[in-house]
């Protein structure tokens, strides 16, 4: 661990040893409550609202680690050396939020081990869910062998530069098929889009670039002053630059279909007037527009505007995500604009300790490598700017 680290030691710990408890708390209520009541202790049934809230945790927090390995494929594979001294950090988060996304998917699931022997013995070639946890499975073995090949200092041979190309391929991959598990729904008109892994891919990248800006903060004290030179310089000048640009594409996707939704008059898209009839749908748009307006200030290069923005983004994606698993089930199959109401739905109190393990098991396993491993190491060419 460098000396910039080592000076922002107590902070990691005191993040560790939160993350724990709250690991530990959420998974013996969760689980009580599963064991006691099984898909009951849900607020979701079977005529409305069938995903909820661990679904939409899920998808934050696998898109999310599809955005950090983008971060640091910028290094890792398109050699853009000033990205160096953030790439290590940005791949062991990575491996911490797709490990927090497959536990809540697996909870939501009841029988996740089913899949040990159901997937090989009937495997389904036609189904985009089937591929989704093939590829990201194998993401996830990508992400530790190039964690490894990091570990070991080797940043630029043959084998760790074909490593980090295998995790983008299939990052991308799986990334596609998650967006097809639910762009190719046509009896769900909200999500039904063959657009929709393009909006998943910047909606990944934003919340990945703003989960790397928490981490570098965090992993500093929350103080550029620890920083060293170069991370320094990467901070203050290309990452509010392109967290901009990765935020002005989105928040024009988001534009277009809100705009698209309520011109049409498609059965099943009146979710759209469910979706701007909601105080959150105002808070996740107000909070992108401030993250934006601040990212456009003379102080955007300042550590603590760039946090701002990040903790702006973060909350406002996962209200995103959750309006849109959310989104697509509120308008009743075979009923369309002719019924009385929207499918009612709030999360029960086990699905918001679903949500609070997933994000407690990110940051418990994110502090442990910032402990266990020197996630602030880069090339030897990096260290001595």
């Amino acid at each position: 661990m460098n000396v910039q680290a080592q000076t922002a030691a107590p902070l990691n710990n005191a993040v560790l040893g939160a993350s724990v408890v709250a690991v530990i708390v959420s998974l013996v209520l969760a689980l009580g409550a599963l064991m006691e009541q099984g898909h009951a202790a849900f607020n979701t049934q079977s005529d409305g609202v069938v995903w909820g809230l661990p679904v939409a945790t899920y998808v934050f927090f696998v898109l999310t680690s599809t955005g950090l390995t983008f971060v640091a494929s910028l290094a890792m594979v398109f050699g853009i050396d000033a990205f160096y001294p953030i790439a290590k950090r940005c791949v062991w988060m990575a491996v911490a939020t797709l490990v927090a996304g497959f536990v809540a998917l697996a909870l939501e699931l009841g029988h996740p081990f089913r899949m040990l022997w159901a997937i090989p013995t009937s495997f389904q070639v036609t189904s985009p869910m089937n591929w989704m946890g093939l590829f990201y499975a194998l993401y996830l073995v990508f992400l530790l062998l190039k964690f490894r090949k990091l570990e070991a200092g080797d940043w630029d041979s043959a084998a760790s530069r074909r490593l980090g190309i295998a995790c983008l391929v299939a990052v991308i991959v799986a990334h596609g098929t998650l967006g097809l598990v639910f762009g190719m729904m046509a009896m769900r008109p909200f999500w039904y889009d063959g657009m929709l892994p393009l909006y998943f891919l910047a909606t990944a990248a934003l919340s990945g670039i703003a989960f790397a800006v928490l981490i570098t903060g965090l992993a500093h004290g929350f103080e550029a002053r620890r920083m060293g030179s170069a991370l320094r310089a990467l901070m203050a000048d290309r990452v509010p630059r392109i967290f901009a640009a990765v935020l002005a594409v989105v928040l024009l996707f988001m534009l277009a279909r809100t705009i698209t939704g309520l011109w049409s008059n498609a059965e099943g898209l009146q979710a759209y007037h469910w979706m701007i009839a909601s105080p959150w749908f105002w808070t996740e748009a107000i909070g992108l527009v401030a993250a934006f307006v601040l990212l456009l200030s003379p102080a955007r290069a300042q550590l603590r505007t760039q946090l701002a923005a990040a903790a702006l983004v973060m909350g406002a994606v996962f209200i995103g995500r959750y309006e849109f698993v959310i989104g697509g089930q509120v308008v009743p199959m075979f009923k369309g604009a002719w019924a009385p109401t929207f499918a009612a739905y709030t999360p029960s109190a086990t699905e918001w300790m679903l949500t609070l393990l997933a994000l407690s098991l990110a940051f418990a396993i994110y502090a442990a490598g910032e402990r266990l491993f020197d996630l602030s190491a880069a090339p030897r060419r990096i260290r001595t700017l």
